[in-house]
């Protein structure tokens, strides 16, 4: 029985809350909190037990440990923005209280997510006795904990990984993102990064692609190669590792209406004079934009993502892939929330319960493949998004 304080209210938020009062023998309290306390309340309208909602803003330390200090949760979820990783982090060593997030810290002024930055954490939080997950979503998370189980289960050696995310479904719309759009234009206009031979090749964006044929029905699909996350710590934590890859799928209408935007100057970062004020052109549009959260009851289709493994048992090599299917209505009528937010709410859920049933633990900062897979693949199945393995 533990209290935890979710911070963000936005798609992911919404199916975290969900999922979390879904287990109550385990989350037997729950403050979910964000910068407009009017969404934390209609997310908690929808459910069927009382939670507790608050105002902050996550990029203010001062705001997050008062608010701490007020509910003393067992564990901080933070589904915020990547940009207010770190202020999340200090306040919870600051606080004395453990920490999980589904994605890397991003500086908002350059379009670049690594871990180093909270790397550099690892001593402080040693120190302090607290325990920081990063990456306790699908891509990272799930992607992380499907390698590990690879690697724990099937294989004495990993020499290939391909990380292969396909969104099959269609919300109807003439251009729109399945998560927030500046953070997802970012990452998708960044230029492309894999692991080959101990070194790093970089690739302009979408440059590379070819073609996959994705199980149960998705069929042939276009995949492009982009950087992602978890090629950073997955490299340095399986050894023996010459080549990992990120790939994801991208429609002809997304990538049409990307390139006349990047033309015109509406995906730049920087800010730009206009009438007097200086506004950041991507975070404009990104105002203009359908709210990822309006297309949970457009979308239809299912997402497959998982990972097509390469290496050696027992002398002998094995090419193996370990996949999940999700489907966009099923997960709306679940938690009021398409897939996109439903595999990374999901996994955030389980990584919390890992700690704080103590089936994960140490003191430090940690990523996803550094601890037994078993209990969190277990609870993949559970808690709906069952996966599939096959030797191809």
């Amino acid at each position: 029985m533990a209290k935890v304080l979710i911070i963000g209210a936005g798609g992911v938020g919404q199916v975290v809350t969900h999922k979390c009062a879904q287990v109550p023998e385990v989350f037997s309290e729950i403050v979910l909190a964000s910068r407009t306390k009017s969404k934390c309340d209609a997310i908690a309208a929808q459910l069927s037990r009382p939670i507790t909602t608050a105002q902050v803003d996550a990029d203010k330390v001062p705001e997050m440990v008062a608010l701490i200090e007020r509910e003393k949760p067992d564990l901080v979820l933070n589904v915020a923005l990547p940009y207010q990783d770190l202020a999340i982090m200090d306040a919870c060593l600051e606080t004395g209280v453990d920490y999980l997030d589904t994605a890397n810290y991003e500086p908002p002024d350059e379009a670049k997510f690594s871990y180093h930055w909270q790397w550099a954490y690892r001593e402080k939080f040693e120190k302090a006795g607290l325990m920081a997950l990063l990456g306790s979503g699908f891509d990272p998370g799930v992607t992380n904990v499907f390698t590990a189980h690879a690697l724990k289960h099937h294989f004495d050696t990993i020499e290939e990984l391909d990380i292969i995310d396909c969104n099959a479904g269609d919300h109807g719309q003439p251009f729109a993102t399945n998560f927030n759009p500046e953070i997802n234009i970012r990452e998708v206009t960044a230029k492309g990064r894999y692991w080959q031979e101990g070194t790093w090749v970089e690739t302009e964006p979408l440059s590379e692609s070819q073609t996959f044929d994705f199980p149960e029905g998705i069929g042939a699909k276009k995949i492009y190669l982009m950087y992602h996350e978890e090629l950073e710590s997955l490299v340095q934590n399986v050894p023996g590792l010459k080549r990992a890859r990120f790939w994801m799928t991208f429609s002809d209408n997304y990538l049409k209406h990307l390139e006349v935007l990047q033309n015109v100057g509406m995906t730049r970062i920087d800010p730009v004079r206009f009438q007097g004020v200086d506004i950041v052109p991507l975070q404009f549009l990104k105002a203009l934009l359908p709210d990822p959260g309006s297309l949970g009851p457009l979308t239809k289709g299912r997402t497959c993502i998982g990972n097509v493994i390469r290496g050696h048992k027992d002398g002998v090599e094995k090419r193996y892939y370990v996949y999940n299917i999700c489907d966009h209505e099923a997960a709306y009528r679940e938690v009021q929330s398409q897939a996109i937010s439903y595999t990374t709410g999901v996994p955030a859920m389980i990584g919390a319960m890992m700690m704080l049933t103590g089936a994960w633990r140490g003191k430090g900062v940690f990523n996803m493949e550094q601890f037994d897979p078993d209990p969190f693949m277990a609870a993949l199945n559970q808690h709906g998004l069952p996966w599939t393995e096959m030797f191809l």
